[in-house]
Formats: structure tokens, sequence, C-alpha cells
């Protein structure tokens, strides 16, 4: 796999706790500790360099230990990093806290991810110029991702926009610089009641018949291709009009591979970071290719714990489930 993706985003520091079930409010559970690299922004950008990409991180960090486990851990796996400091914040933190099925709760705390500045992101054309695939999250300012979204798009590059987390802030205008939305169901039922004004249910969306689902994101997004990640469900593609992407139809469902999950914290951007990955390789390819390939590397991830570490590579997705 070739081709080049840029990836704007958060780093965080993860510090990670398993127990046999998640602790109600209030209640206290016995468990085990890890900590390691994360942040959805770093995830993605090293999901999409074991995937196969020459890869970017644009980032803000602090001037602490964990900048410098960055530092080190993205000139391991071959990613460039651009990186703001602000030396007066600490670097992004996330807890996060995992049963014995792989289900998660995580709560983050941004530090210098939350100022990493507009005039940054535009100073590196050069970067931008380069990249055949932008990703971007939410998990620094909106500024920011607003500003690398739009000039990506100048710059001919395929923008892609995974609008997580739910609670995030986020605008039509920033929305409508993205080309590929690819929200899990919460983001996606979010982001339908704060810019559609429509309830959905989260929790049955999978549910729903693709012809329901295909409505709703033609819904929220007109413009755009929605890939909607289903967790055990699998993943929904819904294609504006007639620009398929190289696929035969509009819409439609992939299912989930076979997996034994132990942790999916990190699955979605796993998810994100492959489908750039995969996209920037085969401009001339379905979309379904990446999605597929997409999946595949997603559901390999969960089968360890951690987040960014927990990455698969290439060769370990095509031997588990043969080539892409």
């Amino acid at each position: 796999m070739a081709g080049t993706v840029l990836v704007l985003g958060s780093y965080n520091q993860d510090h990670a706790w398993s127990a046999d079930d998640l602790p109600a409010p209030g209640a206290t559970r016995l468990g085990s500790y890890t900590s390691g690299p994360g942040g959805k922004g770093f995830n993605q950008a090293v999901a999409a360099a074991r995937a196969g990409a020459r890869t970017g991180f644009v980032t803000a960090l602090g001037e602490d230990a964990a900048a410098a486990t960055a530092r080190a851990l993205a000139a391991a796996d071959g990613i460039v990093l651009h990186a703001e400091v602000h030396g007066s914040l600490p670097s992004g933190t996330a807890g996060i806290f995992v049963d014995a099925a792989g289900r998660n709760v995580i709560v983050v705390a941004p530090g210098a991810n939350a100022a990493l500045t507009p005039g940054f992101v535009a100073a590196l054309d050069p970067a931008f110029a380069g990249a055949d695939v932008f990703l971007a999250q939410l998990e620094v300012s909106p500024e920011a991702v607003h500003e690398g979204l739009r000039r990506a798009r100048a710059a001919n590059a395929l923008a892609i926009l995974n609008p997580a987390p739910a609670n995030a802030f986020t605008t039509e205008a920033l929305l409508r610089q993205a080309d590929v939305l690819t929200p899990n169901e919460t983001e996606f039922a979010a982001l339908l009641q704060r810019h559609r004004g429509l309830a959905c249910d989260a929790d049955t969306l999978a549910a729903q018949d693709d012809a329901a689902l295909h409505a709703l994101c033609r819904e929220l997004a007109p413009w755009a291709t929605v890939v909607v990640t289903l967790g055990a469900s699998g993943v929904f593609v819904s294609h504006p009009g007639e620009a398929l992407r190289g696929d035969a139809t509009g819409a439609y469902r992939l299912r989930p591979e076979a997996v034994h999950a132990v942790d999916t914290t990190g699955a979605g951007d796993a998810f994100s970071g492959a489908l750039a990955a995969a996209l920037a390789a085969g401009a001339d390819a379905a979309f379904a290719d990446a999605v597929r390939f997409a999946n595949r590397f997603a559901a390999l991830s969960t089968e360890r714990r951690g987040a960014a570490l927990a990455m698969p590579r290439r060769a370990e997705v095509e031997e588990r489930f043969g080539p892409a």
C-alpha cells in the first residue's frame, strides 16, 4: 500500500484500568492498570502508517514526558510529526476503563490539544500539498480542524472528518468541509440531533433497514459520503446522489469480521486510519474495497489491549483475512 495521509488531531497519554465489570457510580472495582500512547489523532496516524501509508501527524504537545514519548513513538512508526509546542500546558491525557467484554468508557483531558492554532496549521502548506488524504477528528480546537479541512480541499486531497467524540462542538460550516464523515452510532445520533433536530436512538440504529439508514445519512450530510461504524454490527456506507466513488450502489452494509475482542478502545480510530490509508493508495479502486480493508483492520485491533500500540500491521491483516 502506498499514498500519503496527513492526520490532524490529538495526542494523549492513556491511563487504562481493566476490571471484570465497569463500576457503577459510587462503586469500586479491583482491576489492573497500564499506561500508553493514545489520542484519536495519534491512534489514527499510527493506524494509517501501519496500514502502509506515508503518514504525517499534526498535533499540539506540552513540554513533558508525554511529549517526549509522542516524538519517539512517531519516529518508530515512520510518522512525520508536526507539533505545536505549548510549554505552559500538559500534553493531553485520557482515563480509560475496560470491562471483561472489551467495552470501555473514556474521559479525556485535552491539555495542549485544545490550544492547537489555525495559524500553525496554515503554515503547513507543503504537508498539505503532498497529501492524498487528510483525516481529522474533534479532540483538538475546532478552528484548527476547520482550517485543516479547508486547506486539504484546496490542495485536492480527500478530506475525511471523524466527528468524535460525540459531544464535541461542530458547526454546519465545519461539516461541509468534509468529503467523507466516519461517525459511530452515538456520534451519528448526536449530529442528527444537533444539526437537523432529529431524534435517533443510537442503540437501535444498527437494527434499521438500509433504506432508512441511507435516508438518515442523506438528511445529515447530503454532500458527503457517510460511513457509520456500527460496532459488532459492522459498517454502513451511504453515498450522495450519483457520486458513488467507484461503488455499484449508493448504500450498503458490510458485516463485521469474526474476532475475539478483548478491548474495543481505539477500534473506531483503527477504522478511520486504515480507511484513509486504503483510499490514499487506491484512488481508482472501489470505495467498498477500502471500507472492507478498514473493517478488517479495526476488527483485528480489538484482539489486543490498548489504543495506538494495539494497531496491527497490514501484513498481519492480510495473513488473517487474506489480501484486501
